[in-house]
């Protein structure tokens, strides 16, 4: 679906620049739009001729009354007349109201849902490196409360809007033309609501700001504290957890209780003012009929006028807080919307075609983001072709992980290049890449699906035989099979537990469904006990013999096998060998090779 989310490059439009980007998505809509607009004006139009049907039946019932005897009779029949002409604009009005109603609020709806597909799939496109540094309840935030605010927009926007421009100049154009002076009496409030509507937009504007930020810690604080409630319980945490959620609360609070005060205040203030103006019309206008220069009937007109002001004026504090609101939301969200990814497809980039599939690293050298200068990995150079396996080791922080990272293009090295057949994995479509190279992690996520739909997620058309012998290959399929519903079984938040050997297990079955041209396995059998890693490991034989495989490992059993291992330390390559090699030269390696083998004999003493 293409979306109808107006994207503005560079930094975000704020203010009246955010209102009208919500505006042309609403005009987008090209039979809703017109008909709600027509459906307004109509509306506001049929209520102010209810004033000059008032207007002139009393006029006419007091000068039938005043002709005699027979007068009443006809007295009646103009009131009825009358009731007649009012019900009749009234039920028109009601009609045309509820047309402008419904489109405004099918208009805002169909903006919300289109926002929420544009902001989902920006939050896909976005890098790495934007996700690194933003907590996910604050997206969460912005993809719920400030769409919604976005949404209000239209209808308690730029539908009142409308409405007000049509009640107040219509009517200065009917009512100022019938008499200067009781018409511009009538709408004496108008620049003083309008003087005072714009302080109160910038002052809400401020209060939704906060409120917006604080909404947004709150979402954190909540999804911390289910995330990790099992630490949270083990540490009995409880009291804390809750007197830092209540303490932001009651910020929250208080900003709620600013804003409604700041918009009933102001309101009361607009609607004093126009009571004054009605009572000023009433005073003139009276004078006015004491000297004849007025009827009875049309005072009536001037006063039934101000009435039908009331309603709008007193809407207009919601007006201006639904207009507030939607600057601010829209502001929030469009930050996001504009943003370029640091991590997409150049113009023109070609699919990866594969020949020999070699993978090379030529003196590779990465930054992150907000640290420049402070080199995670230097000058990494590497050959790994088809059917070889490279080891990786060192110590926590040397920039393992950070390798295994930068070949599916998670970030964009900040020197060097890294090549697969030749062609620089910049220079290719980001989907032919990583269907190419599968990379299994430490730390694994599962969906609240069945075990069969979290396996075949990188491929959901893959038939059961396939799942199978991925699990299988795995270490998995027997325990799946154990399971009640097998691979019908659900897991995840609501699903069954798996341990993190189990986990660990599905996420690379996951990837070897997808059999790509380039395995990464980032410390992926960590949870698994030495038994389990080592028929893994020869199931996994046939599957990475014509394939170039990457291990990262603290466990050296893991990676003793590689044709060539590497040692890192402060992301630079401090040693390169076999197994053999690396302990003949009796540096770094032979140093943790000792050190884990003789852990490994004082356990089995013990």
């Amino acid at each position: 679906m293409a979306s109808r989310v107006p994207m503005a490059g560079g930094k975000v439009k704020r203010g009246a620049n955010v209102l009208w980007r919500i505006a042309k998505m609403a005009m987008g809509y090209h039979f809703r739009f017109p008909l709600a607009v027509i459906g307004v004006i109509v509306a506001g139009i049929l209520q102010l001729f209810i004033p000059r049907f008032l207007g002139a039946a009393v006029d006419s019932a007091a000068g039938l009354l005043a002709g005699g005897a027979a007068a009443p009779g006809a007295a009646q029949e103009a009131l009825l007349l009358a009731a007649i002409m009012v019900l009749g604009t009234s039920i028109l009005r009601g009609l045309f109201t509820l047309i402008h109603n419904y489109q405004g609020e099918a208009i805002g709806q169909n903006i919300a849902y289109e926002l929420r597909l544009a902001y989902f799939e920006k939050l896909q496109r976005l890098s790495f490196s934007y996700h690194d540094k933003v907590h996910s309840g604050d997206l969460m935030t912005r993809g719920m409360l400030d769409i919604e605010g976005m949404r209000h927009f239209v209808e308690h926007g730029m539908i009142r809007v409308v409405l007000l421009i049509i009640l107040v100049g219509v009517g200065a154009y009917l009512y100022m033309g019938k008499d200067l002076v009781l018409g511009a009496l009538c709408l004496s409030f108008v620049p003083f609501a309008v003087w005072r509507a714009g302080v109160f937009r910038l002052r809400l504007r401020a209060l939704w700001y906060e409120l917006q930020d604080r909404l947004s810690i709150l979402t954190r604080i909540m999804e911390e504290n289910l995330g990790g409630i099992r630490v949270v319980r083990a540490f009995s945490g409880q009291k804390f957890e809750m007197a830092k959620f209540n303490d932001m609360s009651a910020q929250t609070l208080g900003i709620a209780m600013k804003r409604v005060v700041v918009r009933y205040s102001n309101t009361s203030v607009m609607t004093y003012s126009y009571f004054i103006a009605m009572g000023l019309v009433l005073w003139v206008g009276g004078l006015r009929v004491i000297d004849g220069l007025l009827t009875v009937g049309e005072l009536t007109e001037f006063l039934t006028f101000m009435t039908v002001l009331q309603m709008p004026i007193r809407q207009t504090g919601m007006v201006i807080n639904g207009i507030a609101r939607a600057s601010v939301s829209g502001n929030r969200l469009f930050d996001i919307l504009d943003i370029e990814p640091a991590i997409e497809d150049k113009p023109q980039a070609a699919e990866l075609k594969l020949s020999k599939g070699e993978l090379e690293f030529h003196e590779v050298g990465f930054s992150y983001e907000g640290f420049p200068g402070e080199h995670t990995v230097e000058d990494i150079s590497f050959k790994l072709c088809a059917g070889e396996t490279l080891g990786i080791v060192g110590p926590p922080g040397s920039g393992k992980s950070t390798i295994a990272h930068l070949i599916p293009r998670f970030y964009d090295v900040t020197s060097g290049s890294i090549t697969i057949d030749g062609q620089d994995i910049r220079d290719v479509t980001l989907d032919s890449l990583r269907t190419h190279v599968g990379l299994v992690q430490q730390d694994t996520f599962l969906f609240t699906t069945e075990i069969a739909n979290n396996v075949a997620y990188g491929e959901p058309w893959a038939d059961q035989s396939r799942i199978v012998a991925a699990t299988d290959s795995a270490q998995l399929h027997d325990y799946i099979a154990g399971l009640p519903e097998d691979y019908g079984t659900m897991v995840g938040e609501r699903g069954v537990s798996l341990s993190g050997g189990q986990r660990q297990r599905l996420s690379i079955a996951r990837s070897v469904l997808l059999t790509p041209t380039v395995m990464v396995f980032d410390d992926s059998t960590a949870a698994v006990d030495a038994a389990t890693e080592m028929r893994i490991r020869e199931a996994l034989k046939d599957l990475t013999a014509n394939r170039a495989t990457i291990i990262i490992s603290h466990r050296l059993s893991s990676l003793m096998h590689a044709n060539q291992i590497i040692y890192l330390e402060d992301g630079q390559i401090v040693e390169r060998g076999s197994h053999a090699e690396l302990l003949a030269a009796g540096g770094r390696y032979r140093a943790l090779y000792e050190l884990q083998i003789g852990a490994a004999k004082e356990g089995a003493g013990a």
